[in-house]
């Protein structure tokens, strides 16, 4: 009784959320993603030869910005899709949910300038650079603290979110950093070891797309003093089991893709009480 009182209270405080600060339209933004740092090798070994060697700029990118209505500044949420692109659930459904909790959201579309359909069948190393991009064009926002945006990814950008967020990574070159990072069914790496932030990752037991277990492993070597990892295993469940729009299910390169109407509740739970802890006003 304890549990259904507060899953109710809990719905309640989030339609009344939603109802008080409704989400502006969103709004198509151009950036570019964080450049890649020349190496002191590389400028050294240059330098040598006679060459100079000028920054690589970063690569033009299309996102879509949604935001409360006030005049914030809001913590925010970077959220980075899947190999198939912009589905709806991430395209639509997950900031309107965002923005309905009170964050800024910015959906980085990593595909359209690139000229790319989906990169399921091969890989795009780039995409952490995409996720610091995203959070250096919020940087310069007025609407946003950034001092609170979390990095969310689903699929590939959920493995692109734990690289974004692993010790020793790309993060270390960065400006501004993530506060917390949240990562739909990612393939985890076992050896990665440590977090730089707090991080949420939401799994399902049968999906062997991205299996759990190289997410146990990981857990296993965290040390005792690293930002905790939160690892969340739901029973009977497939890759994409957030989105509804996998509701009667599908095979892809085969693998099975299916929404669980169940767990994708209280990963949204789990993902609420993690931004609030985490990010907190």
């Amino acid at each position: 009784m304890k549990t259904a009182r507060l899953f109710l209270c809990l719905a309640a405080c989030l339609s009344v959320t939603l109802a008080e600060n409704p989400a502006e339209a969103d709004e198509l933004v151009r950036f570019e993603s964080a450049p890649v740092t020349l190496s002191a090798f590389r400028i050294r070994k240059a330098a040598e030869q006679g060459e100079i060697l000028s920054q690589p700029p970063g690569t033009p990118l299309l996102g879509y910005l949604s935001r409360p209505r006030g005049d914030g500044p809001f913590p925010a949420v970077v959220v980075m899709h899947g190999c198939e692109g912009m589905r709806p659930s991430v395209k639509d459904l997950w900031p309107k949910r965002l923005v309905s909790w009170g964050y800024v959201v910015l959906v980085v579309d990593s595909f359209t300038t690139r000229n790319i359909q989906d990169t399921c069948r091969s890989t795009l190393p780039d995409r952490v650079f995409d996720a610091y991009g995203a959070l250096n064009f919020l940087s310069k926002s007025s609407i946003v603290d950034i001092r609170r945006v979390a990095l969310m990814g689903f699929s590939t950008g959920g493995t692109a979110t734990l690289e974004a967020t692993k010790i020793e990574g790309n993060e270390q070159l960065m400006e501004h950093k993530f506060r917390a990072a949240v990562a739909y069914y990612p393939a985890c790496a076992a050896s990665q070891g440590d977090a730089t932030v707090p991080t949420l990752i939401l799994s399902g037991d049968r999906d062997n797309w991205s299996p759990a277990e190289p997410c146990r492993k990981r857990l296993a070597r965290i040390g005792d003093d690293a930002p905790p990892i939160e690892f969340n295993l739901y029973k009977g469940v497939y890759h994409n089991f957030d989105a509804p729009e996998f509701a009667v299910g599908r095979r892809v390169l085969g693998h099975i893709e299916k929404y669980n109407p169940d767990a994708a509740a209280k990963s949204i739970r789990s993902v609420y009480t993690f931004l609030r802890t985490f990010l907190p006003k």
